[in-house]
């Protein structure tokens, strides 16, 4: 079950790589769009440059909303998966608390059947002594 998860997790983080690198791609793509705008227009006039400079803000801004929302997509995924393996751990921890109670009861038992074991042999020592 843990290999499993941790598969799972590992293509999951994966993913959340691949999600931000094709945004960081992205947004240099914008970037070097505004760059190649800016060296292409000689001197454009303060209405152009302005209209430029807009398209050039609203195309990052809305590059950097979706970005921001596939981010917080992948961290709450991320603590979902934090939260799963949480509770799993949590199972072992329980898990794990049972079978040392269970150990520690088999392990009083045998300590009570070597004394009972050890009386029984001097009674029987004692009885051939005699």
């Amino acid at each position: 079950m843990c290999n499993r998860a941790t598969l799972r997790d590992l293509v999951e983080l994966e993913e959340l790589s691949i999600c931000l690198l094709r945004g960081r791609r992205e947004l240099s793509e914008a970037l070097e769009v505004e760059d190649s705008e800016s060296s292409w227009c000689p001197s454009p006039a303060k209405q152009d440059s302005v209209l430029t400079d807009n398209v050039n803000v609203e195309a990052l801004e809305k590059i950097l909303n979706e970005m921001n929302k596939e981010i917080n997509f992948f961290l709450g995924k991320f603590a979902q998966i934090l939260s799963e393996r949480t509770a799993v751990d949590s199972s072992y921890i329980h898990e794990f608390d049972e079978i040392i109670k269970e150990a520690r009861g088999i392990e009083t038992q045998l300590k009570q059947k070597r004394e009972s074991l050890r009386n029984r042999l001097t009674m029987i020592a004692n009885t051939l002594q005699r």
